[in-house]
């Protein structure tokens, strides 16, 4: 399975049988999203940041909610977790768990706070964890950690932080990679998942240039 990065939130997910696109952004939070086309859309939080749908050609299926589905032997559960906020004035996000035969990919979307222990038992299934660093209304680099500390997953590729032409307030990758303390990793132009690479002790931390969008 191959995971490419357009920015923020924005990835696609690629095995022989199936093209999924993640949170698809509008023009307006400054990046220009590439012409993707995909099977499958999904959606975190309904907000121009993660739920250009129009953005994306092709698809056949949107999930934006909890729930479990099934699209050409891929396995999507929903799980529904919260934006940052006070309780009972969080926006809702939907953090997805995407089963793809021997590997497991979570999205944790738009996230701002720690998951309950319902769902950090179906979250930590995930052999790769995407998961928003950069602060603001989602996670920073400190409860980022936390997560990675509580699901352990094998692989971790962080999103949604600051890049160039981005109009969003948010904190650099490298306060994450700090608090995680492992040096910056070289960008990869995509990320090829084998089930041999997912072993080891160690969590290990890929960076994914964004494709299609300017950036340092």
């Amino acid at each position: 399975m191959d995971i490419f990065w357009y920015g923020l939130s924005c990835f696609r997910l690629r095995t022989r049988g199936l093209s999924l696109v993640t949170d698809p952004y509008a023009p307006s939070v400054g990046l220009d999203l590439p012409r993707l086309r995909a099977d499958v859309v999904t959606i975190s939080h309904d907000v121009p940041g993660h739920n250009y749908i129009n953005g994306v050609r092709g698809h056949q299926n949107v999930f934006q909610g909890p729930g479990e589905y099934e699209v050409k032997g891929v396995f999507i559960t929903g799980v529904g977790t919260h934006h940052k906020g006070k309780p009972g004035e969080r926006m809702a996000n939907t953090s997805f768990v995407f089963e793809f035969g021997d590997i497991t990919v979570c999205h944790l979307g738009d996230l701002g706070g720690m998951p309950g222990r319902e769902q950090e038992e179906v979250l930590s299934t995930a052999d790769v964890l995407i998961l928003p660093v950069g602060g603001g209304d989602t996670l920073d680099a400190a409860r980022a950690v936390e997560i990675v500390t509580e699901l352990e997953p094998a692989v971790v590729i962080p999103m949604h932080y600051d890049m160039p032409g981005l109009k969003l307030d948010l904190h650099s990758v490298d306060l994450f990679l700090k608090e995680m303390g492992v040096p910056r990793p070289d960008p990869l132009d995509s990320y090829r998942v084998t089930r041999s690479e997912l072993t080891g002790e160690e969590t290990k931390v890929i960076l994914l240039h964004p494709q299609g969008v300017d950036s340092d």
